[in-house]
């Protein structure tokens, strides 16, 4: 009997692995149906079977519903709805904004790195830190000095970069590029400070690639199946928690010895000359080292990866569609070299093309709330308190009941009209409920005016001049995934050509 006994259970041991595979198979990434949910466990072999594309399997099952939501049970009974209905989004983000809050578990992920910063409070901390910011990102003066920073950027580094990549036929990894000329845009406008990433040697820059590095680990801790293993790392210091503390430290002491600098500098001075963020939160008695320091680092990384993702993207969608890449020129030949900024806000055609890229593949493709007491969204799914609720910018770019039949055609006239007198177009916006690419309600982004600034002038400054090449197939879509922002899975190699003048 105790042979027996021990037989079964070395029989059972050798045969996990294979009942492990079984299920993954049985809950292969093929399937878009509401996945089916096991006592303790959940949905576990099937989110284990997607965990590398959560973001397509998540809207894949969206698509399959009749009020674009569904309910992710995970392990312990731990519950998530995911949504890309505009009706429950305007619910979360606007009229119940109170009651949907970035929560315990967001802010409990990402407290090591950004504090209390603006993207990672609640209540009456996050409201001041609004205000304060939003009367600064509405002042002339900054909207001038992100123009000057732009330009200086695009022109002394960027472009003669692809220039000399055009001229040697070298291949580059364009995702790569504009990361680094995001980069350095943010950081002079956040900290006054100059990274100088985007130069001929690529060099690694220490702060970069700590940032980076936060980054990426911070999204795995989002992403972790049970939490609870990240913690334990972390309480031991070990693994991928230890190199997580490592790139917080250096980040956070970095932007720290930055915020001393100023404080020195305005101390001797009474006033900065420089209109940086930090200088200006400085100079109107924001002089709480923590606060200023949480309050910029959630600002580079609103700005680092989110206009790099949406025009690595834009690049190949154009590069699939020379139609569009041909009336995107037209309209940028039409202004001068050098546009100013009235120039660039009426670069319609352009806007409506960056529109539709963000569409298809949104720099930030899925945002997460928590439910502070129990509710009834719109469509009727009940949420109880404590519940994770996400909505789904991804999901809702790809979905014919709000885009209509040809939502996967890649076509900028969907934003546009056009005026029978003038044969001018005109942009048509469209519900930010339906189109939550920027958030909305209270907590919309307070820099997508900035964002469209800058990358309206990369796309004048390099398709005016060069036309990127992707080394792919054509017709081979790259692989969309996510950290805390969308990347293209492996980078994007492109080669750059100079155009005939």
């Amino acid at each position: 009997m105790i042979i027996d006994l021990e037989f079964s259970t070395s029989l059972l041991i050798c045969l996990l692995p294979f009942l492990l595979i079984f299920f993954i198979n049985l809950f292969n990434s093929k399937s878009t149906k509401i996945p089916k949910s096991y006592p303790i466990i959940g949905s576990y072999f099937s989110i284990l079977a997607n965990k590398h594309r959560r973001i397509q399997w998540t809207s894949d099952v969206i698509q399959t519903t009749t009020n674009l939501t569904f309910t992710l049970v995970r392990p312990f009974g731990f519950l998530q709805i995911f949504t890309a209905n505009p009706s429950n989004v305007q619910y979360i983000l606007k009229t119940h904004f109170h009651i949907y809050q970035k929560g315990h578990v967001f802010k409990s992920t990402m407290a090591d790195f950004l504090g209390d910063g603006i993207f990672n409070v609640d209540g009456e901390i996050w409201k001041y830190q609004r205000q304060v910011a939003s009367h600064e990102f509405n002042t002339k003066s900054l909207r001038k000095f992100v123009e000057t920073v732009v330009d200086a950027e695009l022109n002394e580094r960027l472009i003669p970069f692809l220039a000399v990549a055009a001229a040697e036929k070298k291949v580059v990894d364009f995702q790569d590029i504009l990361q680094r000329f995001a980069f350095d845009n943010i950081c002079k406008i956040a900290f006054g400070y100059d990274p100088a990433y985007l130069l001929p040697s690529l060099p690694q820059a220490k702060f970069a690639v700590a940032f980076e590095e936060a980054v990426k680990l911070s999204s795995e801790r989002f992403n972790a199946i049970f939490p609870f293993l990240w913690k334990i790392k972390r309480h031991f210091n070990f693994g991928t928690e230890k190199k997580f503390r490592i790139a917080v430290d250096e980040v956070r002491q970095f932007a720290k010895q930055l915020v001393k600098e100023k404080q020195r500098e305005l101390n001797e001075k009474s006033s900065l000359d420089s209109v940086d963020l930090l200088s200006r939160f400085l100079s109107v008695g924001h002089t709480d080292e923590d606060f200023v320091t949480d309050i910029v680092i959630s600002f580079i990384l609103a700005g680092r990866d989110t206009t790099s993702a949406a025009l690595t993207w834009f690049f190949w969608l154009i590069s699939e569609h020379p139609v569009v890449e041909s009336s995107i020129l037209n309209e940028i030949k039409s202004k001068s070299e050098s546009p100013v900024y009235n120039e660039v806000k009426e670069m319609i055609y352009t806007h409506a093309s960056l529109c539709e890229s963000m569409r298809f593949y949104p720099p930030v493709p899925i945002d997460t709330k928590t439910a502070t007491e129990d509710n009834v969204l719109p469509d009727g799914t009940f949420v109880k308190k404590g519940t994770r609720v996400s909505y789904h910018p991804y999901a809702m770019g790809r979905t014919d009941k709000l885009w209509g039949k040809d939502w996967d055609e890649f076509k900028p006239e969907r934003w546009l009209d056009k005026d029978e007198v003038t044969g001018n177009w005109n942009f048509v916006t469209k519900d930010m409920y339906t189109y939550p690419v920027f958030q909305a309600g209270p907590r919309i982004c307070l820099g997508k005016e900035m964002a469209f600034l800058q990358m309206k002038r990369v796309v004048a400054g390099v398709l005016r001049r060069f036309k990127v090449v992707p080394v792919t197939e054509k017709g081979v879509e790259p692989v969309f995934i996510s950290y805390l922002t969308a990347k293209m899975k492996g980078g994007f190699h492109v080669t750059i050509e100079e155009r005939d003048h």
